[in-house]
């Protein structure tokens, strides 16, 4: 399996930046870390060796981008709107520069957007806010509203909230999105949600499943048992759904 490591100066986030990219050719896999996970979590974490046939054949080829959530919605010692800020740096970031390297390296029109966690929020976050670049959002026990308390999970934004917030909640916009083109690409979208059914978002998913259905936009949420909230669940998953 052909494996590329990247690395450069970004001049959005004004920091080093690295990822890794396996496979030769397919659709294009986006694939976002949880929180404050590196770009190598992917294959640290053994999610790599369940698709390796399908990477080895050409038919998916993945982009392994770094993350800066301690940085950005986990950095508590910043003010949070800073905090929002730096996040939307990051999603320039994978826009402006990450992107490119992706249409350099492969042409392939087919792009998913993926991840687990808070990868998951980042990968449906980036997809549901720019629909004509992607084909395809496969999203692990994702968390679809920072700013919701539950458990032990706090308030990302610590009662902060402005436009910026509610730009960056997808289940916030989705209810108000009336743009018709958004909309056709996002009905154009396969839309693909896995959640454990103890999971503490498991309503929250839920909600969204039932914010798309409100839309018409086709999707499915598959639930399974347990938290289902570890690399042991998402080994299993990405086979499965990817």
């Amino acid at each position: 399996m052909k494996r590329e490591y990247h690395k450069w100066w970004s001049p959005r986030l004004q920091r080093d930046m690295e990822l890794l990219v396996y496979g030769h050719a397919g659709a294009r896999v986006l694939v976002f870390p949880t929180r404050f996970a590196r770009f190598y979590e992917y294959e640290n974490l053994r999610i790599l060796d369940q698709i390796r046939d399908k990477i080895e054949d050409g038919h998916l080829q993945l982009f392994c981008v770094d993350s800066i959530d301690a940085e950005s919605l986990y950095c508590s010692w910043a003010e949070p709107v800073w905090r929002i800020q730096r996040h939307i740096q990051y999603e320039e970031y994978i826009l402006n520069e990450v992107f490119p390297l992706m249409d350099n390296v492969n042409t392939n029109p087919c792009t998913i957007s993926h991840g687990c966690s808070l990868g998951a929020f980042h990968a449906a976050n980036i997809a549901l806010r720019h629909p004509h670049l992607f084909s395809k959002l496969c999203a692990f026990s994702g968390r679809f509203d920072l700013t919701l308390e539950v458990e032990y999970f706090g308030d990302l934004f610590s009662g902060f909230y402005n436009d910026d917030v509610y730009f960056h909640t997808p289940s916030h916009f989705l209810p108000n999105l009336a743009c018709e083109q958004k909309l056709t690409a996002l009905r154009n979208m396969d839309i693909v949600m896995v959640i454990g059914r103890e999971d503490p978002f498991l309503s929250n998913n839920l909600h969204m499943s039932a914010l798309l259905t409100e839309k018409g936009i086709g999707h499915t949420l598959h639930q399974w048992d347990d938290r289902a909230h570890q690399g042991h669940y998402w080994r299993k998953m990405v086979r499965v759904y990817l």
